[in-house]
């Protein structure tokens, strides 16, 4: 399986200015979470549930800023009444990265999680972009202009693991 470069993300995301990077802290993006603590333009918001990480977005684009949500697919369907409430209801620009844990190409995966995602976006008219290799990363541009054109919420599903950072 191809692996993403952490840093392939990243300088997309300042590339398209993002202030603030909110997540829950695990051992699937703990390479991101190494190349984010050195970058000097994005601070990281660590919050212990998934279900906060919308409301602090919202707060931070109230008040001027670009945030960005990473979250785990099982951690976006906690997050549903935040989404409804505050991304849709307020039409927030969100992007949302999203860890699609249990996601391959063949689809035979016992992770029910991987098999809810893309019905679960469906459902809310969440729009989204694939990204399974660093040659995806213009997608992350792609769902920054969709989010500020429509006003909603927009992912990013991660379907591949972060490399780690040997620099």
């Amino acid at each position: 399986m191809t692996k993403i470069n952490p840093k392939s993300i990243v300088t997309k995301l300042v590339g398209n200015q993002v202030t603030h990077y909110i997540t829950v802290p695990d051992s699937e993006t703990r390479y991101m979470y190494d190349v984010l603590t050195s970058s000097p333009t994005i601070e990281l918001i660590p919050v212990s549930r998934e279900g906060e990480a919308i409301p602090i977005a919202a707060g931070l684009h109230i008040s001027g800023k670009k945030p960005v949500i990473a979250i785990q697919n099982s951690g976006l369907f906690e997050s549903g009444d935040a989404l409804r409430g505050l991304g849709l209801g307020i039409g927030l620009p969100l992007v949302m990265i999203i860890g699609y844990r249990g996601y391959n190409r063949k689809g035979d995966t016992p992770d029910t999680s991987a098999h809810f995602l893309e019905p679960f976006l469906h459902t809310w008219r969440v729009n989204y972009f694939l990204i399974e290799s660093n040659t995806d990363s213009d997608r992350i541009d792609l769902a920054f202009e969709t989010a500020f054109k429509t006003n909603q919420p927009v992912g990013i599903l991660i379907g591949s693991e972060y490399e780690e950072n040997n620099s």
